[in-house]
């Protein structure tokens, strides 16, 4: 395959990422126009496309600093959260990553046409795993949220439901012994927090985190019948009130008391049919 005014680098030639050894499955070939930096911090900032206005601003604000300490964003250069978080380190004066889900000659989404072209001309880069003509379809845009994450040090979330794509995001920096952090206030960030990611709400806490000292999750542990009852339930299968009755040896009174206090807080997730599982 020949690439018209892009370049194709594959593992061992120069500008290869050296963030990218060892991820499995490998990335074999990457097409770029621009430039790929390997600076660091590199942090990925990702979330939903339907973000708050006071998400959008945060998730600008963190790009804008990140690129103030001299690094490089990565991002997935969708509408919302991704869009935020490129302006932002174009702000603060330094590059950006967009890693498209398409192959370089299809943008997308149209509107940040001129965005990219500013990312690239600025010394930033628009990266993909497809060939040029790789249209949009769904599985692609899972599959480039590992290489979001490969390219990154640490990834923050900034805003995500329980089905964003960002959390495909999150658990492939997870499983390539990447930093991950979330921003508390939307169901998906909430959980990830719980499940002992950073906690980033401010600039002050991207340094704290970038400087080795992260905020983490600072609530009580779960004790007495609230922790068993968080125990009665599974990750992935749904049970209702009478389980956890059973499994703790009380009333359903009391198990929908329990229940409805941990879903209060965040604890368990309700499913359909009156069933809970534990939040991830």
């Amino acid at each position: 395959m020949t690439c018209s005014r892009t370049q194709c680098i594959e593992p061992g030639a120069d500008g290869f990422p050296r963030r990218l050894d060892g991820v499995r499955p490998a990335i074999r070939k990457l097409h770029v126009s621009g430039t790929i930096t390997d600076l660091q911090p590199a942090v990925a900032i990702v979330g939903s496309r339907a973000a708050s206005a006071a998400a959008l601003q945060v998730a600008r604000a963190l790009g804008r600093r990140v690129a103030e300490r001299g690094g490089v964003v990565v991002s997935g250069g969708a509408l919302g959260v991704d869009t935020a978080a490129h302006l932002g380190a174009l702000e603060g004066g330094g590059p950006t990553t967009v890693v498209l889900g398409t192959g370089l000659d299809i943008i997308y989404p149209e509107r940040n046409a001129g965005l990219f072209a500013a990312i690239v001309e600025r010394g930033g880069a628009l990266v993909s795993m497809f060939p040029m003509g790789a249209t949009v379809r769904r599985g692609m845009f899972l599959r480039r949220n590992q290489l979001i994450a490969a390219l990154a040090d640490v990834t923050v979330v900034v805003a995500a439901a329980h089905t964003s794509g960002s959390l495909h995001t999150a658990r492939h920096a997870v499983a390539l012994g990447r930093g991950l952090a979330a921003v508390p206030g939307t169901p998906a960030t909430d959980a990830l927090v719980r499940a002992g990611a950073a906690i980033v709400e401010v600039v002050a806490d991207l340094d704290r985190l970038l400087d080795g000292d992260p905020r983490g999750d600072e609530r009580a542990p779960l004790e007495g019948d609230l922790a068993r009852a968080w125990e009665a339930l599974d990750p992935e299968r749904g049970r209702d009130a009478g389980d956890v009755a059973r499994a703790l040896g009380v009333g359903i009174p009391r198990a929908l008391s329990l229940l409805d206090d941990l879903h209060a807080t965040g604890w368990i997730l309700a499913l359909p049919g009156s069933a809970y599982v534990r939040a991830p």
